[in-house]
């Protein structure tokens, strides 16, 4: 049998998600595997991750140790908590290894911090220890930072083997300059999960590691190493057990005198890393706050006094850090220049180019959307404060507040991120933080082809329908693409029109010369000055907009989009939430009644069918990936109906091998109304073309 322990390079590389998968890949075939979760610092499980149903024996009692078993995989969680942690020893977890000696084809331990005491018996055993890392110039500063503190305590450096687990836009560095710069060979390089390569890179790197002989158990500390650490240990709790005792007392250093990096990565998470970091860091903020108070009369710009608070925190550093590691100084450096100037620990989830959302569900569990599919990370806040004080960093340059008296607020990132914060009393577990990414490249319509997301024919038809000013409605779910989309079609606008953007949280990049942007306005702390979306789309009317568009009818502003429309100003786009255009239809009159003037349902449909011409429908599909999944054309009344036909419809025929959704788009064969505006504006378009349309399944939009 072999071993295989893997160890995350830094927080949030994916590597707990690489354990599980692996161990999928062999009990796939039949055999027997074992996942170990070693994660002291119980921010994730395995057997949640697994979505485990089988409970083998979950009562604790005083061993932490507990046994589930899904899928075929027999997964041991040595502890459910940061207390629990400390009564895992390293005779059990002896004890737990031995049982794996025999029967298990292969075992993987998930081990972020390979430093604690009760991971030893797992680490003697691995042949292969994996260094998790995404191929980024962090990422690789953590890897070399890690392999140095392993060799340092004795873990063999030939079974190192670095896996680059890489996502969309972020291969900042190859396979043969890692391993030039960390002298390490790489195993593997796992690409993104909505990738058609990624079971198989899994796969390939399962053998690889099956196929590594049994090696004599490494020896990754002195005995005396441990024991010294064991009293420290006994010491830390017998202290923490006395209020009134002071750090000299038992034995430490004190915390302000030295921050001893080697004795940090000696020691557990739960012990003197989380507990010595957070003290130290809170030491560096106040002696930063010190500092800054300073220059309140200074007359530098912001870039200058950007670049002078990062030299205050090189020094503070420093100055705190003299006998430590130059590279955890380095990224010491970084966390407290992210808290300061940043956004804290959410600073590497907004670097990464494949997440498109980010889910704060409290100070401890932050969830990323990647390819359409959500993953807990391993990225928290210290406690509700840091959260609170993020949250602030977003909306006060906004001239936007939230405290319990306005506990819910819209907001967004400089890029144009749309951020979303709720609070306590209404968030009741701590502070929630939504934050709806946009890319650092814009995304243009060959993106959307490439991605399946519609054919080149669609998208011809829809470039010819906004030519022809025609009024055109962006319906689908959350998530599901509509303002993209709605960004995209906007580059088919002429050049020469006067657009008129308006929105709750400005998002909209429109790459077009003449665009006037408004964006609403919440009431002050006196409850006075607002500006709703109703009020920006009644002023733009007095403003000679060619086209108007809004980013989102969500309320009484659709009535005014809807006179907006019929009063001469064709051409105007917006979205709305719904899940089929017919739905879209009763959502806007719904939208409308809201406006509160006492209007026939009759005449409210007259208004949608004689203003909207066109209604394009997208969805978020199973499999993570979005896509447009129907185009249909408003014809008018019937009675007491607004009449729609469809141009386009998606037929999603059932799923492939690698779980991804597959189907067609198909032309209806019916012939739009719309042709008839074509002529009028000087649009040449061949109806033709949809007929010989066939569109198949792409990557994730």
């Amino acid at each position: 049998m072999s071993w295989a322990a893997v160890v995350g390079a830094k927080g949030g590389t994916g590597a707990t998600t690489l354990t599980l998968d692996l161990a999928k890949a062999i009990a796939a075939k039949g055999s027997q595997v074992a996942a170990v979760d070693a994660d002291f610092a119980g921010r994730r499980s395995l057997a949640v991750l697994a979505e485990a149903t089988e409970d083998l024996d979950l009562a604790r009692g005083d061993n932490p140790v507990a046994r589930v078993k899904s899928n075929g995989i027999m997964i041991v969680e040595l502890t459910e908590s940061l207390d629990a942690a400390l009564a895992v020893s390293p005779e059990i977890s002896e004890s737990t290894a031995k049982s794996f000696d025999a029967g298990y084809a292969m075992v993987y331990i998930d081990v972020p911090q390979p430093f604690a005491l009760a991971t030893r018996p797992f680490m003697m055993r691995a042949t292969r220890y994996l260094l998790v890392t995404p191929p980024t110039l962090l990422g690789i500063t953590g890897a070399r930072a890690m392999i140095n503190s392993m060799t340092r305590f004795n873990f063999p450096r030939e079974r190192m083997a670095v896996v680059l687990l890489w996502h969309a836009g972020r291969l900042e560095v190859t396979a043969s300059e890692v391993e030039s710069n960390l002298s390490v060979p790489v195993i593997a390089q796992i690409p993104p999960l909505a990738d058609r390569t990624y079971w198989k890179a899994i796969e390939e790197l399962s053998q690889k590691l099956q196929a590594v002989p049994e090696q004599p158990r490494a020896d990754a500390m002195t005995s005396a190493t441990y024991s010294s650490l064991g009293e420290r240990r006994k010491a830390r709790r017998t202290t923490a057990a006395m209020p009134n005792a002071r750090p000299e007392d038992s034995g430490a250093a004190p915390l302000r005198q030295r921050f001893d990096v080697q004795a940090m990565s000696a020691l557990s998470k739960t012990d003197l890393i989380a507990e010595q970091r957070a003290k130290l860091k809170t030491e560096i903020h106040a002696e930063l706050g010190k500092r800054i108070d300073s220059l309140k009369t200074s007359s530098s710009s912001p870039v200058e006094m950007k670049k002078i608070i990062e030299d205050m925190i090189g020094d503070i550093v420093s100055e705190r850090l003299r006998s430590g590691d130059p590279e955890e100084a380095m990224l010491l450096r970084q966390e407290i220049s992210d808290e300061a100037l940043g956004l804290g620990p959410l600073e590497d989830l907004l670097q990464d180019d494949s997440i498109s959302e980010i889910m704060v569900n409290g100070p401890k569990i932050v969830y990323a959307e990647r390819a359409g599919k959500l993953e807990l990370t391993d990225v928290h806040f210290s406690n509700e404060g840091q959260l609170r004080q993020t949250i602030d960093r977003i909306i006060t340059p906004l001239g936007r507040r939230v405290d319990e008296a306005s506990p819910l607020v819209d907001a967004r990132l400089p890029d144009g991120s749309r951020v979303n914060a709720i609070i306590s009393p209404l968030a009741l577990d701590g502070g929630v933080l939504t934050i709806r990414r946009f890319g650092k490249r814009r995304v243009g319509i060959e993106d959307l082809l490439r991605f399946g997301a519609l054919t080149e024919q669609m998208a011809d038809f829809l470039q010819a329908y906004v030519a022809s000013r025609m009024n055109i409605l962006v319906s689908g779910g959350t998530g599901s693409g509509k303002t993209t989309l709605l960004n995209i079609m906007s580059n088919f606008i002429p050049d020469g029109d006067r657009i008129i953007t308006i929105e709750d949280a400005a998002e909209l990049l429109l790459g077009k010369p003449h665009v006037v942007r408004l964006e609403s306005r919440p009431p002050n702390i006196e409850g006075t000055g607002e500006i709703q979306i109703r009020d920006l789309v009644r002023n733009a009317l007095r403003m000679r907009p060619d086209r108007i568009i809004v980013g989102e009818c969500r309320g009484a502003e659709a009535l005014d989009m809807l006179q907006a429309m019929n009063t001469g100003h064709d051409g105007s786009l917006t979205t709305l939430h719904a899940n089929s255009p017919r739905d879209s239809m009763s959502r806007l009159e719904i939208l409308v009644m809201m406006a509160g003037f006492e209007l026939p349902v009759r005449a409210i449909r007259e208004q949608i069918a004689s203003a909207i011409d066109l209604v394009i429908q997208t969805a978020r599909l199973r499999d993570g990936s979005r896509k447009v999944i129907a185009i249909t054309e408003v014809v008018g009344m019937e009675g007491e109906v607004v009449t729609l036909q469809d141009i386009v419809k998606f037929d999603q025929q059932g799923v492939d091998e690698d779980g991804k959704v597959i189907g067609q788009f198909q032309y209806t064969g019916v012939q739009p109304i719309g042709l008839s505006r074509f002529e009028d504006h000087g649009v040449e378009y061949d109806i033709r073309q949809l007929s010989t349309m066939a569109g198949t399944g792409g990557q994730s939009w």
